[in-house]
């Protein structure tokens, strides 16, 4: 990020008004009229662990903690809603599989641009994401179906026909994880779709809002289970209906 003259940080978007004089990830002098940006586009920050407030207190037991509910994440203009949740374990880990989203500057080539990013770990996987998406099947075979987590897909980034997002992101993604929660202990409604289960209209707390894939998968060879190509050809026919 740029460093402001009191020795703050600031990056675009931060502020409505940018500083007068900055420092910027370059360690260059950086002004409002300057012709690059201030910030790396990739810029980010972290915190240590330990300073969370809402950690759990076993967050170091070599015995894990439970787990309820896993959420994927893309970034998606148009198509994708608000918050999906899958219907089953390998539900989940098909729309896992399946994920396509805007490139950002954590990965190489155009920003922006779409692409297939399975499990958003394209960059990170080290190995074929075939075997990747068996391994994870291989979990809800070994495992009582009622202890799996529920799996959610989320979209904080669809914008309307102006560019401007839908959602406002940030911390009112609160009122999103509280639909999952909710959907974890059975108090939450929701609604059946050949996608999978999305939220009904009064289901989120709004109160003061405005508010081809058979390519992408032959890409992997034998190594996709078949699981997921059948999960992906029942999708096609709900869709055709």
């Amino acid at each position: 990020t740029a460093m402001t003259a009191d020795g703050d940080v600031w990056w675009e978007g931060l502020t409505d008004t940018p500083p007068a004089r900055a420092t910027d990830w370059r360690n260059n002098a950086w002004t409002p009229e300057s012709t690059t940006p201030a910030s790396h586009p990739n810029a980010r920050f972290t915190a240590p662990a330990s300073q969370c407030p809402s950690i759990a207190a076993e967050w170091q037991d070599p015995r894990g903690v439970p787990i309820s509910a896993i959420l994927f994440g893309g970034r998606r203009r148009t198509t994708v809603p608000l918050v999906t949740e899958a219907f089953d374990w390998n539900h989940g880990v098909f729309l896992g599989s399946i994920m396509a989203s805007e490139t950002t500057a954590a990965a190489g080539g155009d920003i922006g641009k779409l692409r297939f990013d399975p499990m958003a770990m394209l960059p990170f996987c080290g190995y074929n994401m075939g075997d990747y998406f068996k391994h994870w099947l291989s979990i809800g075979k070994k495992s009582d179906s009622a202890k799996l987590p529920k799996i959610f897909f989320v979209n904080w980034f669809r914008r309307d026909e102006n560019g401007r997002y839908l959602w406002p992101g940030f911390g009112e993604n609160s009122r999103v994880l509280k639909w999952v929660f909710e959907r974890v202990d059975g108090s939450a409604p929701a609604r059946k779709t050949a996608i999978g289960h999305l939220p009904p209209a009064d289901a989120l707390d709004t109160t003061s809002l405005d508010v081809a894939k058979g390519e992408h998968y032959a890409k992997f060879g034998s190594h996709i289970p078949s699981e997921l190509t059948g999960a992906l050809a029942t999708l096609e026919r709900e869709l055709a209906k």
